[in-house]
């Protein structure tokens, strides 16, 4: 009786898997691949006149015109206390603020200022925050990240042009070379 239960069982169980695997390869025929997009988005000029246009509030109450930091060496972080990269980086964004006093270090917070303020308690941010909360999409996407993902950094010419693009986390030896070059070339 065992030896019956143990052979209907088993037929039982790969029938399960084979209309599994079945199943699966179908749907995955008809299926987009994740990599790929269903529409080929359409490339976006990147605007940073929209960035500097821009008003933000700061952690103690008031509100920044992005316009401010226009006319030097600017390297802008896009983050969120809920991005494990944005958080991991901190600490290298700091170091190199400090390293490279030629150039002003902005991080923009796309979050809550609550959330903000809770969590620079614990992990200090060293050089200028605002919170541009939903807004801050809306920057990222007129910067040429179009998909809005986090955490992304822009170094920007004294001018108000785009020096260098990063999307994702930063290597924080090669952003330290790349913000030489842009001071370098600032001076």
């Amino acid at each position: 009786m065992k030896r019956r239960t143990l052979i209907i069982g088993g037929i039982g169980l790969a029938g399960m898997v084979a209309v599994g695997w079945l199943g699966w390869r179908e749907s995955s025929r008809r299926a987009p691949q994740a990599n790929r997009a269903v529409r080929p988005m359409a490339a976006v000029e990147p605007d940073p006149q929209r960035f500097f246009a821009a008003r933000l509030p700061d952690l103690l109450g008031g509100e920044q015109p992005m316009s401010q930091w226009q006319g030097q060496p600017l390297v802008v972080n896009f983050w969120a206390t809920w991005c494990p990269p944005c958080v991991k980086e901190i600490p290298d964004l700091n170091r190199l603020a400090a390293k490279h006093t030629g150039a002003n270090f902005l991080g923009v917070a796309i979050d809550t200022e609550d959330n903000v303020r809770k969590f620079v308690v614990n992990v200090p941010i060293d050089y200028h925050s605002v919170v541009a909360g939903h807004q801050g999409i809306e920057l990222v996407r007129a910067l040429g990240n179009t998909a809005g993902g986090l955490p992304f950094t822009v170094l920007f010419r004294p001018d108000g042009t785009i020096f260098e693009v990063i999307m994702g986390m930063v290597d924080p030896d090669s952003l330290d070379q790349q913000i030489g070059r842009l001071v370098a070339s600032s001076a």
